[in-house]
C-alpha cells in the first residue's frame, strides 16, 4: 500500500509518498461500517476508524481550484479519509467533451495533491449503491451546484436524499475551461513561444504560411528587444554623464568661489597688496627724503651765514642735474670741501 499499514494512517503518510490507487492497495476497511450521519461525523466519531469522504471529477489540467476543494473535502471531519474518483478518458469524452490531458497523466496528478490519500482509476460517472459499498463511503463532498449530465438534471440527486452529500465551495477565477480560454485567446503567442522553443510546425499543427509568419514575428520581436536593450543602455549613460557633469560644475563653482576670495583678499581695497604697496612708498619717500638732526642735539659751531647744503642739490634745486658723471663728481667734491671748512 505504498507504505501506508491502513487508512487510520492516511494523513501522516500522504505527505511523505504518492496516494495509492484503490485497485493496488490490499488493506481495506476491516472495521464495522455503520452508517454515520454528519452531526457524527463532525464530533470525530467513530474512533476506531476515520471517515470515508469521497470526491470525484475530471481534473484535466490540475489546478489550484481542484486543490482547493480537495482540501475542504479533506477537512469536513476531524478524522477523514479522502478518496478521489478520477473518471476515464471514455467517459470523459463521451459526457463532457475532449480532455488536454489524458487519464494516466490525470491520475498521477491526483496522486500527488497532498490532501488524497486513495486514487480510484476510472470512477463512475454517475455514483450506484454497489460503488458506494465497495469502498465503504460514508460521505460524498462536491460542490452544491446542481450537476446536469448523462440525462440526469443533477447527479448527485439520489446522494444528497440519502444524506450523504456534503458540500464544499468552488474557488473563483480559475477552472480549466477559464485556462483553455486564455490558451485559445492569445494561440498565436503560444503557438510563437513554441516554435522559438524547438517545436515543429508539424508538432503544432501550424501551416506552412503560419510557421513563416510566427518565425517572422519572433525576429521582429527579438529586434525590439535589442532596440529597448540599447535605449536602456544609452539612458543609463546619459544619466552617467549627467551625474558627472553635475559634479564637475559644482567644483568648478566652488574652485571660482575660492579663486575670487582669494583674488579680493590680495588685489581688493583693504587687500594685501595695497598695504605692501604703501609700505614699499613710504620707504622709497623716506630713502629719498633729507634727514634732519634732532632737536635735542646740542649745536655746534657753525656759521651763521652759511646753511648746510643738501647732498644731492640737483634734487632739490630746479636747474638741471649734472650732466656728466664728471661734473656730478666735482660737485660731490665742492660739497666735501664745505664741509670741511665749516669744521
Amino acid at each position: 500500500m505504498s507504505g501506508k499499514t491502513g487508512d487510520t494512517e492516511g494523513s501522516s503518510q500522504t505527505l511523505t509518498a504518492p496516494a495509492p490507487f484503490a485497485d493496488e492497495t490490499s488493506c481495506q476497511c476491516q472495521a464495522p461500517h455503520e452508517k454515520l450521519t454528519i452531526a457524527q461525523a463532525r464530533l470525530g466519531t467513530p474512533v476506531d476508524r476515520p471517515v470515508r469522504v469521497y470526491a470525484d471529477g475530471i481534473f484535466d489540467l490540475f489546478h489550484s481550484g481542484h486543490a482547493r476543494a480537495l482540501m475542504q473535502a479533506k477537512t469536513l471531519f476531524p478524522n477523514s479519509y479522502l478518496l478521489v474518483g478520477v473518471c476515464s478518458d471514455d467517459l470523459t469524452h463521451k459526457f463532457k467533451g475532449f480532455t488536454v490531458m489524458n487519464e494516466a497523466e490525470r491520475y498521477e496528478a491526483l496522486r500527488h495533491c497532498r490532501y488524497v490519500d486513495e486514487v480510484i482509476r476510472d470512477a463512475p460517472w454517475t455514483l450506484t449503491p454497489e460503488f458506494l459499498e465497495k469502498h465503504k463511503i460514508d460521505f460524498v463532498a462536491h460542490d452544491d451546484i446542481p450537476y446536469s449530465s448523462a440525462g440526469s438534471d443533477d447527479v448527485y440527486k439520489h446522494i444528497k436524499e440519502a444524506g450523504m452529500f456534503v458540500p464544499t465551495q468552488r474557488t473563483e477565477g480559475i477552472s480549466t475551461s477559464d485556462i483553455i480560454t486564455r490558451i485559445v485567446r492569445d494561440y498565436d503567442v503560444y503557438a510563437r513561444r513554441n516554435l522559438q522553443r524547438g517545436y515543429t510546425a508539424k508538432e503544432l499543427n501550424v501551416s506552412f504560411i503560419n510557421e513563416k509568419k510566427y518565425r517572422f514575428q519572433n525576429q521582429v520581436d527579438k529586434m525590439k528587444e535589442k532596440v529597448k536593450n540599447v535605449e536602456e543602455k544609452s539612458k543609463e549613460f546619459v544619466n552617467k554623464v549627467e551625474e558627472k557633469s553635475h559634479d564637475l560644475i559644482q567644483k568648478w563653482e566652488e574652485k571660482s568661489r575660492e579663486f575670487i576670495g582669494n583674488f579680493l583678499e590680495l588685489f581688493g581695497p583693504d587687500g594685501a597688496w595695497k598695504q605692501m604697496f604703501q609700505e614699499r612708498s613710504g620707504r622709497m619717500l623716506q630713502a629719498f627724503s633729507p634727514r634732519q638732526s634732532p632737536t635735542s642735539s646740542p649745536t655746534r659751531g657753525r656759521s651763521p651765514s652759511r646753511s648746510p647744503s643738501p647732498p644731492f642739490p640737483w634734487l632739490f634745486n630746479k636747474a638741471s642735474p649734472p650732466s656728466s658723471p664728471k661734473a656730478a663728481s666735482a660737485s660731490l667734491s665742492s660739497m666735501s670741501e664745505g664741509d670741511e671748512d665749516e669744521k
